[in-house]
C-alpha cells in the first residue's frame, strides 16, 4: 500500500498524520484531501509542503464523484480516514453538518472503494473515530474495544453510525478494514475552540477561563504526535477487521487539567505560578454533558507494542510552549468568519 488517501489531512489530528507520513515513508505517495473548513487550514503543513511525495486535494469527502476520480486516477491502494465534524458543542447546535460529513461522507469514501477495489489485494480502509461513541463511564471502569455503543451528543452519534458502517462494508462487500477509537487529543496545531488551546488564548488576553459545570468531567488525554504513531503502527501491523482503542491513561478532571494548564503557562511566561488561576469561571454545563471517558489501551499495547511516549505533564508542556512560540498561526486561523462565531460563543466567559 503505497498510495494514500489521508482525508481530513489539513486538520489537527490529521496534519500530525499527514505530516509523519510523508516523513517517515518517501517512498509513499500522499494525497491529503480536506475541503478546508474552519479547522483544516494548509498552515499546519508549511513545513512539508514542497516534499515530493506529497499531494493536496481540495476536495469534500461527500463529492462521490471526485473521489471516484482521485481514487483511479493515482491508483489509492489505501485510505487512512480522518475527516469529520469534531466539535460536540457545535453538534448540539447545528447537527446537519455532522451527519452530512460524517455518515454520507463516509458513506461516499466506501461506495467508491467498493468498486474501485473489487478485485484488488493487499488494500484498507483506515477509519479513525472516538471514544465518544462507547458514551458514559461511572466512577469505575474503562471502555474496551468490546463495550456497547451508546453514543450521547449528536456528534458521537454520526461517529457511531460511520464506525457501524464501516464494520458493515468490511463484512458485506470485503473491505479490508482496521478501526482506531481514540481518547481526548491535544497538543499543537488544536484550533482553539478545545480546551486547551482555547483556555491558553483566554489566559494570553487575561480573559475568563469558561469551566462547564463545576469542572469534575473527567477525560483520558492523548498527545496528537502519540496518536500519530500509533495510527501509523495500526495502518502497517493490525489484521484486517480489528478495532483498537488508544489511550494514554491520563484522566484528568477538567478543573484540574485547567488548574495545570493556567501553571504551566504563568512558568512559561515567568509571572507567578497562581496567577492565571484567577480567570477560571465556571459557566453552565452543556446539555448530556458525559461524566467520564476513560480508555483501556491494553490491546494496542499488548498486540502491536505501542505505548504512549510523554507523560500528561510533558505534552501539556510540549504544547504550551508550541502556542506561545506560534502565536502568528493562532491569529491566521480564528481570523475572518470564525472570528465572529468565536467572539460570540467565547468572547464574554
Amino acid at each position: 500500500m503505497k498510495n494514500l488517501i489521508i482525508t481530513g489531512g489539513a486538520g489537527f489530528i490529521g496534519s500530525h498524520v499527514v505530516r509523519r507520513f510523508v516523513t517517515h515513508y518517501p517512498h509513499y505517495k500522499i494525497h491529503n484531501v480536506d475541503k478546508l473548513t474552519y479547522a483544516g487550514n494548509l498552515l499546519n503543513l508549511t513545513d512539508i509542503e514542497s516534499y515530493p511525495n506529497y499531494y493536496f486535494h481540495k476536495i469534500d469527502i461527500c463529492d462521490t464523484e471526485a473521489i471516484r476520480k482521485l481514487v483511479y486516477e493515482f491508483e489509492i491502494d489505501a485510505i487512512i480516514h480522518l475527516a469529520a465534524e469534531s466539535h460536540v458543542d457545535r453538534s448540539i447546535l447545528g447537527p446537519r453538518a455532522f451527519i452530512e460529513t460524517n455518515i454520507i461522507g463516509t458513506f461516499s469514501l466506501l461506495e467508491v472503494v467498493r468498486e474501485a477495489w473489487k478485485d484488488k489485494k493487499n488494500v484498507r480502509f483506515y477509519h479513525v473515530s472516538t471514544d465518544e461513541v462507547y458514551g458514559s463511564l461511572g466512577e469505575t471502569g474503562m471502555f474496551v474495544e468490546t463495550t456497547p455503543y451508546d453514543p450521547r451528543s449528536p456528534y458521537s452519534a454520526s461517529k457511531a453510525a460511520s464506525d457501524h458502517l464501516v464494520r458493515a462494508y468490511g463484512h458485506t462487500y470485503n473491505i479490508p478494514y482496521v478501526i482506531s477509537n481514540c481518547s481526548n487529543n491535544y497538543g499543537s496545531h488544536q484550533f482553539p475552540e478545545k480546551l486547551i488551546p482555547l483556555c491558553i488564548q483566554n489566559i494570553l488576553k487575561n480573559k475568563p477561563l469558561p469551566i462547564y459545570g463545576k469542572g469534575e468531567n473527567i477525560r483520558d488525554w492523548l498527545w496528537v504526535n502519540d496518536h500519530a504513531h500509533a495510527i501509523d503502527i495500526i495502518f502497517h501491523q493490525a489484521e484486517n477487521g480489528q478495532t483498537y482503542n488508544i489511550g494514554a491513561h491520563n484522566e484528568q478532571r477538567n478543573i484540574e487539567v485547567v488548574k495545570m494548564l493556567c501553571d504551566e503557562v504563568d512558568r512559561q511566561r515567568n509571572i507567578p505560578v497562581g496567577t492565571s488561576q484567577n480567570l477560571i469561571t465556571f459557566v453552565k454545563d452543556r446539555p448530556g454533558h458525559d461524566a467520564r471517558y476513560a480508555i483501556d489501551a491494553t490491546k494496542l499495547q499488548k498486540d502491536l507494542g505501542w505505548k504512549p511516549s510523554v507523560t500528561f505533564e510533558q505534552g501539556l508542556s510540549h504544547t504550551v510552549k508550541w502556542y506561545l512560540e506560534n502565536q502568528s498561526w493562532v491569529e491566521q486561523v480564528t481570523s475572518g468568519e470564525y472570528q465572529k462565531y468565536y467572539e460570540i460563543q467565547y468572547g464574554d466567559r
